[in-house]
C-alpha cells in the first residue's frame, strides 16, 4: 500500500512548493514517523492488561511494541520506579503511510458521530498529536476477543516548521480536519 508515499511525491510536493514558494523540494515538509502510546493505569490491579495492550497495538501497526517504564516513583499513584506503565510503537518509512492511510480512511470514519479532527491540536513545532477513545475503530481489532476497551494517542511528527505548514501537509495526505 505504497499509495501514499507515491500521492506525496506526485502531488503534494508540488502543491507545497506552489503555497508556500520553496525554491527547492527539499524544503517541503514530510511526515517523519508516527507514535502510538498506550497508556495502563490499571496495570498495578491486573497485570494481564499488558499482554492485552500488546497484542491489540502489534495488530494495528503489525510492529511489536516496546514496554514504557515509569521514571521516577510517585506515591499518590502508588507508583514505583520501573514499573511497566503502557506501550508504544514508532512508525517510519512504509508503514507510517500504511498506517496513514488505514487511519485517515477507515479507522477515522468509524467513530461514532465523526465530523472531523480538531485544528487545535498542533503543539508549535509542526507536530499533531490525536485521542482515540477506543481500539474498535480499527479494522484488526474484534469486538469478542478484547479483555478491555483502551485509548491511544497517536503522533504525527513533521518536518514542517510551522503548524500552518504542517496542517496543509497533512490535510493534503488526507487527514479530515473540522471545516
Amino acid at each position: 500500500m505504497e499509495y501514499l508515499r507515491e500521492e506525496y511525491e506526485k502531488k503534494i510536493v508540488p502543491a507545497l512548493m506552489k503555497k508556500f514558494n520553496y525554491k527547492s523540494v527539499m524544503e517541503c515538509p514530510k511526515l517523519d514517523k508516527i507514535v502510538i502510546n498506550i497508556g495502563l493505569g490499571d496495570i498495578k490491579d491486573d497485570p494481564k492488561t499488558l499482554e492485552g495492550a500488546i497484542k491489540d497495538l502489534s495488530a494495528i501497526t503489525g510492529q511489536k511494541p516496546i514496554i514504557t517504564k515509569s521514571k521516577k516513583a510517585i506515591a499518590a499513584f502508588k507508583l514505583r520506579a520501573g514499573a511497566n506503565i503502557g506501550v508504544k510503537v514508532t512508525l517510519r518509512k512504509g508503514k507510517m503511510y500504511d498506517f496513514a492511510y488505514k487511519f485517515f480512511n477507515v479507522a477515522l470514519p468509524r467513530v461514532r458521530d465523526f465530523r472531523g479532527v480538531s485544528n487545535d491540536s498542533f503543539d508549535g513545532r509542526g507536530n499533531y498529536s490525536i485521542g482515540v477513545k477506543e481500539q474498535l475503530i480499527f479494522p484488526e481489532i474484534e469486538y469478542d476477543k478484547i479483555d478491555k476497551v483502551r485509548g491511544m494517542d497517536i503522533i504525527f511528527v513533521t518536518t514542517a516548521k510551522t503548524d500552518e505548514e504542517a496542517r496543509e501537509l497533512l490535510s493534503l495526505l488526507g487527514m479530515p480536519f473540522k471545516k
